[in-house]
């Protein structure tokens, strides 16, 4: 069983960048396929980005492509979700998670594992 931890949210202006992160303990987190998903008050997970393979495997939601930047670091048994030219509408808690299946990488039921969240806030 894998635990995970994020961080890094916070409070930032519109334009901004934020780095999460997404700390795992018990299992090799590269031995997974680790998602990000977002969830704003009022709606469901949505899907974000996911990595799997040491970045071989690299997805990305349509709505933030060439803005968020998604990574793995292999000897901290990590993944990083670098977030630029954030918006209002990226405002959510946001989770990392983790499975063994690479069938169904951007539904929430694909993945075993999640951890608490953290929040992001973008002002106007």
């Amino acid at each position: 069983q894998v635990q995970l931890v994020e961080s890094g949210g916070g409070l930032v202006q519109a334009g901004g960048s934020l780095r999460l992160s997404c700390a795992a303990s018990g299992r090799t987190l590269s031995d997974y396929f680790v998602g990000w998903f977002r969830q704003a008050p009022g709606e469901g997970r949505k899907f974000v980005a996911a990595i799997a393979r040491s970045g071989a495997y690299i997805n990305y939601g349509d709505s933030v492509k060439g803005r968020f930047i998604v990574s793995g670091d292999v000897a901290e048994n990590t993944v990083s979700l670098q977030m630029n030219s954030l918006k209002p509408e990226d405002t959510a808690v946001y989770y990392c998670a983790a499975g063994t299946s690479g069938l169904s990488t951007m539904i929430p039921s694909g993945y075993n594992y999640w951890g608490q969240g953290t929040q992001v806030t973008v002002s106007p």
